[in-house]
């Protein structure tokens, strides 16, 4: 899978299906798929060891030259399956998004700061580069402070039983991030349904304000009790509403 035979990973794109508890055993099975959203379409499915339930699924999408599709396919025959529905992105789109936007343009639409960091050498892969794992930390990180901008905040999901759920996920890598660099989260939410609102984190670079990465996600409510989602407040979905940066 090195770049210079498929390109480079332009998301991943993850979704999540059902709950794993501690001691629950996990399987990942991974192929290829080329009736993907993507040219070159990376599939990972995580299941329930013992019952073999779906409880999550990640897609890596790569964009290699048109040309080489069918050695491509050649390269990769012992590795393909068919693209299982369940992964498919739903409330998200597949391509990469929100890679245009300025620190500034972004905090003067409506978009709010909810983390600071530095990467540290722990954070870094063999190629000297911030993994995803940074990525989505940061902004898993800063998730609480997004949510205590709408209705639903500690408060009110403390009084109420319920808790945060990301079901939807979808990180795009724009430019690398190394060692040392100081890094700063600015999110706004991008979209609001009856059930799920939708947001966009944006990890840049401090010193030069360079955006390295965004991050989309699907949000719900849950009832702890239940662990089911539940729909959002009028109020919430009226406050979310006015501060969409899309």
């Amino acid at each position: 899978m090195s770049e210079t035979i498929v390109g480079a990973r332009r998301v991943r794109h993850v979704r999540y299906h059902k709950e794993l508890r501690t001691g629950d055993l996990v399987t990942i099975h991974s192929s290829v798929a080329f009736d993907g959203p993507h040219m070159l379409t990376v599939v990972h499915e995580m299941r329930d060891g013992a019952t073999g339930v779906l409880a999550a699924t990640a897609l890596d999408g790569y964009e290699p030259n048109p040309n080489s599709a069918k050695t491509l396919r050649q390269r990769f025959k012992d590795f393909q399956t068919p693209m299982i529905a369940e992964a498919a992105p739903r409330g998200i789109k597949s391509g990469p998004s929100g890679m245009r936007g300025t620190l500034q343009s972004l905090l003067g639409q409506g978009a709010d700061i909810c983390f600071r960091g530095t990467v540290m050498p722990r954070d870094v892969g063999p190629d000297g580069k911030a993994d995803d794992q940074y990525a989505l930390a940061c902004c898993t990180d800063g998730v609480a402070h997004v949510w205590q901008r709408s209705p639903m905040n500690q408060a009110y999901l403390a009084e109420n039983g319920y808790g945060r759920v990301a079901v939807e996920m979808k990180l795009t890598w724009s430019t690398p991030l190394k060692t040392g660099d100081a890094v700063v989260v600015a999110t706004g939410f991008t979209s609001v349904g009856a059930r799920t609102f939708s947001m966009r984190h944006h990890l840049f670079e401090s010193r030069t304000s360079r955006l390295a990465a965004t991050l989309d996600v699907v949000a719900l409510p849950m009832d702890l009790s239940a662990r089911k989602s539940v729909e959002l407040p009028d109020s919430a979905h009226a406050a979310i509403s006015k501060m969409l940066i899309d």
